[in-house]
C-alpha cells in the first residue's frame, strides 16, 4: 500500500502509480488506486499487474486531488474476484471513504456475523469491509473516537490506509506485525508498506509508524494518536526472509544487511566443500553473497531470471507455481557444468521451486547440488495474511530435513537455525513473530 496527502500541488495519481510499481513484489494479482477531491473520491482498479491495470487512459481518468491511496495484492484463495480488489470505496452517512489493508484479522468472521445481525450488508468477503462498517457504525462519536474503538475491536495483523474527502489516515496494529513507514515529499506526507517506494518517488523516509499508532494527516498537518500496546511487538520475521524488497528498511533494520548476514551465518552452521556459490534470484542472491564471503567459495551467477515473471510462491495454484518456476529461471550451463554447486535460497515453503531448481542444475551438468536455506524450516501455517494457512501445504510440516533433501533431489540440505536468523535482526528494538517456524503465535489464530 501507499498513500499521499498532497500539500505541493503534486500529480498524486502518478506518484501512487510509481509507488505501486516499487511495491509490485508484494502483490501481483490486482492493483487499485483512489483519489479524493472536495467533490468526492474517484477510483480505478482491476485484476493484473500495475502496468496492466493503469494505462494512460486509466490514469487520465483519475483527476489530480488532495490525497490518494493505492494497493497491490496477492489474494488468499477465498478472495480471488474483482469485487475484492482494493482499495474499497464505500459511502457512509458522513461522506465517502476509501480503505486499503495489508494483513488479516483473526476475528473478522465473528465481527462480520455481529454486523450482519445488526442489518449490515456485505458486498465482498474482505476484512477491510468489516473495518469500514465498524468505522461507520461509530462515526457519530467523531472520527478519532471511532478509530480508537475500531482498534479495540479488531484483532490480527493489519496496516491500514483510510482516506476520506479531506483526510489520510494510517494505522498499524498494536503488535506491529505488518510494516508501515512514514515519509515526506516536499511538504506532503507519504505512507507506504516499504521504504523502497519512497526512493522510487523521491520521498524522504521519516520513521516507521509505531505499533498501535494512528496517524491522521490533513490540511493542518499530522496528528499522532498512540493507542495501548503490548509490552513486546511482533513484526513478521518473514518480511526479512522473503517478502520485503531487498533495498527496504523495516523498523530500523536493513533488509539487505539482514539477508547478507543470514548467508554468512548459514556458511558457519552448514559448511560444504564446493566450487561455486549461487543464489536463487532475487531474494536468495544477497544471502548467497554473504555465504560466499564467509566460506571463501567464489560467488557466481548460476541462473538467469526472466524479469517478466512474478513470484512463484504467491501464485494461486500448484500448477501455476510449477509453470512459473520453469519460465522464471534458466540455469547457466557453461557456469555450473562439472562443478559442485552451493545453491542459496531464502526458504522452502511448498518445495515446488527447490525441486525444479535442483533438476535444472542437474540437467545443466552440475556435479553436485548442495541446497542451503537462509531461514529455518517453514513448519506451521501463517494466519496473518500470507497464503499458507494450512499445514498440508508445507513440505516442512510432515518431513524432516533429510526427507526434504530426498524429495527435492539435492546432495545435501541445510537450514539456518532460528537462533542464527534472530541474530540478523538484532538491534531493531522490535519483537518478532516466528509462528511459521515455531508454531508460537502472538495472537490466537482462530477467534
Amino acid at each position: 500500500m501507499i498513500g499521499i496527502y498532497n500539500q505541493n500541488e503534486l500529480e498524486v495519481q502518478e506518484i501512487i502509480f510509481y509507488g505501486l510499481y516499487a511495491l509490485q513484489h508484494r502483490g501481483q494479482e490486482s492493483a487499485g488506486m483512489a483519489v479524493t477531491k472536495d467533490t468526492g473520491i474517484s477510483y480505478h482498479k482491476g485484476i493484473g499487474l500495475v502496468a496492466e491495470v493503469f494505462d494512460e487512459q486509466a490514469l487520465a481518468g483519475l483527476e489530480n486531488g488532495k490525497a490518494a491511496i493505492g494497493d497491490v495484492r496477492y489474494t488468499t484463495a477465498s478472495e480471488r474476484m474483482y469485487t475484492n480488489v482494493q482499495p474499497l470505496v464505500t459511502k457512509y452517512k458522513k461522506g465517502t471513504m476509501a480503505l486499503a489493508h495489508n494483513g488479516k484479522l483473526v476475528n473478522a468472521e465473528c465481527l462480520r456475523r455481529e454486523l450482519e445481525d445488526d442489518g449490515a450488508i456485505f458486498q465482498t468477503n474482505l476484512d477491510i469491509e468489516v473495518i469500514a462498517n465498524l468505522i461507520a457504525k461509530s462515526i457519530d462519536t467523531g472520527l478519532e473516537q471511532a478509530l480508537k474503538k475500531l482498534m479495540g475491536m479488531i484483532q490480527g495483523a493489519y496496516a491500514l490506509l483510510i482516506m476520506t474527502e479531506d483526510k489520510l489516515i494510517a494505522i498499524r496494529d498494536p503488535l506491529g506485525i505488518r510494516p508501515l513507514a512514514l515519509g515526506r515529499l516536499g511538504d506532503s506526507y507519504v505512507v507506504a508498506s516499504e521504504t523502497c517506494s519512497f526512493d522510487t518517488i523521491g520521498a524522504e523516509y521519516i520513521r516507521d509508524v509505531k505499533p498501535g499508532e494512528i496517524l491522521i494527516i490533513e490540511e493542518s498537518g499530522l496528528t499522532s494518536i498512540q493507542t495501548p500496546v503490548p509490552l513486546h511487538s511482533s513484526l513478521c520475521i518473514f518480511e526479512f526472509v522473503y517478502y520485503a524488497r531487498t533495498d527496504s528498511t523495516i523498523d530500523g533494520i536493513s533488509v539487505y544487511m539482514a539477508r547478507k548476514q543470514a548467508g554468512a551465518r548459514l556458511a558457519v552452521e552448514h559448511p560444504v566443500q564446493a566450487d561455486l556459490v549461487i543464489g536463487v534470484p532475487d531474494s536468495g542472491t544477497t544471502a548467497a553473497i554473504g555465504y560466499a564471503e564467509a566460506s571463501g567459495i567464489p560467488f557466481g551467477e548460476g541462473f538467469i531470471k526472466n524479469r517478466y515473471v512474478g513470484r512463484t510462491f504467491i501464485r494461486s495454484s500448484q500448477h501455476m507455481r510449477e509453470q512459473g518456476v520453469r519460465i522464471k529461471l534458466n540455469a547457466l550451463r557453461r557456469i555450473v557444468k562439472g562443478k559442485r554447486i552451493v545453491v542459496i535460497d531464502d526458504s522452502i515453503v511448498r518445495g515446488t521451486t527447490s525441486k525444479k531448481i535442483v533438476e535444472m542444475l542437474r540437467i545443466a551438468g552440475a556435479k553436485e547440488v548442495h541446497m542451503r536455506i537462509s531461514s529455518p524450516p517453514v513448519r506451521f501455517p501463517c494466519y496473518y495474511g500470507i497464503d499458507i494457512d494450512t499445514s498440508d501445504q508445507l513440505i516442512g510440516h510432515a518431513n524432516d530435513v533429510d526427507e526434504i533433501c530426498k524429495i527435492i533431489g539435492a546432495d545435501s540440505l541445510g537450514y539456518l537455525s532460528q537462533e542464527g536468523l534472530m541474530k540478523t535482526v538484532e538491534g531493531s528494538g522490535s519483537g518478532f513473530c516466528r509462528g511459521c517456524f515455531n508454531g508460537e503465535y502472538p495472537i490466537e489464530p482462530k477467534q
